[in-house]
């Protein structure tokens, strides 16, 4: 008997599942909250800067994987054999010659520019426009495996913002690292740039690496965009592992904090997304839509089926990222959940802010605001379920928080069509829902444009579980059915299958799947009337976006 530990690192929290690699069971669940990121700290929306401390995720592991013991059955933690990260990403943070984070010193304790820089940080769309103009003009394209566009939320933009404003961070950093190797590194003492080896699915879908030009582009190539760059491509591992692959042991300081044993082997790191994919048993043809405040849509595809093609407009197609010996997939949307939850702040402003301390003392009006916050998502679900599907109804677009894809672009904004004395916040929401499910068939469209087969579509995450309304406009605008998964944490889920695989359990990842993969607990099916109003709507939906993107409607 064994059992494998996922370790899933999200926005807000880390949460931790124990899984018995022999019957898939998922035998214990605990989630732990970041406390600086909880209160706020080192953000700055209105720039849309979002940093988080290393020290929450140092925190929040220890008391994450402690508390599953109490959770777990006895003597659980003896029967360790594997633990596998997975993270949010890209996000990644500077570090000195010795590996060491510069947040972790004291001189840096409190600078957000020496912090892990968050996935949703689009700070540097400038850098990101001059990374593809470079790719664009060069003899090479060295952006062809990545979409052919660089985000502002990618690893070379981040670094090259934070370069350009912070003369401190920019003199104490060595190299940077991606939150879900960091964490890796940081279990198995090898965070030192010598021993430094970075996961393949990082490094191939935000990092630029390919087996194919030796590592990462050349030097030059990042020096013509800024000399600020100059070195770092040479600091980074031309080497990479996928995630089945074991990294080291826990060392004993680790294992003694975590109240593990040293014997217990932690794999190399990957993003939330693609383990997801795994938990969600993903195969070719299959999309796994990861539904949180953002999305993340991975397939897989054979070699024989991409060839020598390389699919424009998404987050990169990677040998391994998801699947070894598969070509990983990646686009995804930058707000989803976001989007519902602007529009449920929007709604509540006047409850928080308009003066009622005549009315109601502070503590009942804090107690009904959140009394409403709790429902009126679900409330406005089912009131706009009611509402008839006309080809004059509202249109929106869901870039509230940029593009992600297809064709990323953080600078864009959203837009909302069709308002009038008669809309009302039911006929709004029903609106921005149809806008995140657009955006989900945008990407469909383009993945079977380029010639990727999507034949059904699996989702995971919270929005899956929560909302009927959103699930059904979604199986209605893709046409098609949409399959949910039974397992709360299918991210962790998949950490915890890459372990199993990694610690000798299962020999490789497809056998373990068969075993500890989540099974489906509902289908949705589309409503074929609903579908064909749908056409229209979405056509609108793409002209407001021509409009807003490149000023023709």
């Amino acid at each position: 008997m064994s059992y494998a530990l996922g370790l899933d690192f999200g926005s807000d929290s880390v949460r931790a599942l124990l899984v018995d690699t022999q019957t898939g069971a998922e035998l214990a669940t605990n989630v732990v909250y970041y406390p600086r990121w909880s209160e706020g700290r080192y953000c700055d929306p209105v720039k849309s800067q979002f940093r988080q401390h290393p020290l929450d995720y140092i925190e929040s592991l220890t008391q994450v994987v402690n508390g599953l013991w109490e959770l777990a059955p006895a003597g659980a933690a003896n029967k360790v054999c594997g633990i596998s990260f997975d993270t949010t990403g890209s996000t990644p943070i500077a570090v000195d010659e010795q590996g060491i984070a510069l947040a972790l010193k004291p001189e840096f304790a409190e600078n957000p520019n020496a912090m892990f820089v968050l996935w949703k940080d689009h700070c540097a769309i400038k850098e990101a426009q001059e990374i593809t103009a470079a790719a664009n003009a060069n003899t090479v394209n060295y952006l062809k495996y990545e979409g052919g566009i660089y985000s502002s939320e990618w690893f070379w933009a981040k670094a090259l913002y934070v370069l350009r404003q912070d003369s401190q961070v920019r003199d104490a950093a060595y190299a940077w690292v991606e939150h879900c190797d960091w964490m890796t590194a940081l279990l198995t003492d090898t965070t030192h740039p010598e021993k430094f080896i970075a996961g393949r699915c990082a490094a191939g879908h935000k990092v630029m690496w390919h087996e194919s030009w030796g590592g990462y582009p050349p030097n030059d190539f990042f020096v013509g965009i800024d000399p600020l760059l100059d070195g770092l491509r040479d600091r980074l591992p031309a080497e990479t592992k996928t995630a089945d692959t074991v990294c080291g042991n826990l060392t004993a300081e680790w294992a003694e904090k975590l109240g593990l044993s040293t014997e217990v082997i932690v794999t190399f790191g990957a993003f939330d997304c693609h383990a997801g994919a795994i938990g969600a048993n993903v195969k070719p043809g299959v999309l796994t839509k990861v539904m949180g405040t953002s999305t993340c849509d991975i397939t897989i595809a054979s070699y024989e089926d991409i060839g020598d093609r390389c699919i424009k407009g998404i987050c990169g197609q990677v040998d391994g990222s998801v699947m070894p010996g598969m070509i990983g997939l990646e686009a995804g949307q930058s707000a989803f959940g976001d989007l519902y939850a602007w529009f449920k702040n929007v709604l509540c402003w006047p409850l928080k802010h308009v003066a009622t301390d005549a009315i109601l003392d502070a503590d009942t009006k804090a107690k009904l605001v959140e009394e409403i916050e709790d429902q009126i998502l679900r409330q406005l679900g089912d009131a706009a379920s009611q509402l008839p599907i006309n080809a004059n109804d509202i249109v929106a677009l869901d870039w509230v928080n940029g593009r992600r894809t297809p064709d990323a672009d953080q600078s864009v904004a959203m837009a909302i069509s069709g308002l009038n004395m008669g809309s009302q916040a039911p006929q709004i929401f029903k609106g921005l829902v149809e806008a995140t499910a657009f955006g989900a068939k945008a990407i469909i469209d383009r993945f079977v444009e380029e010639g990727v087969a999507i034949n059904e579509v699996v989702t995971i995450g919270g929005i899956s579980k929560k909302s009927d309304f959103v699930m059904q406009t979604c199986a209605d605008v893709w046409n098609c059915p949409i399959d949910v998964l039974e397992s709360e944490q299918s991210c962790a889920l998949g950490a915890a299958i890459y372990a199993a695989t990694a610690a000798g359990v299962y020999p490789d990842v497809d056998s373990a799947q068969k075993v500890m993969a989540s099974k489906v607990v509902k289908t949705y099916q589309p409503n074929a009337v609903n579908a064909e109003k749908y056409q229209e709507l979405y056509r609108r939906y793409k002209a407001l976006g021509q409009f807003v993107d490149a000023g023709v409607a």
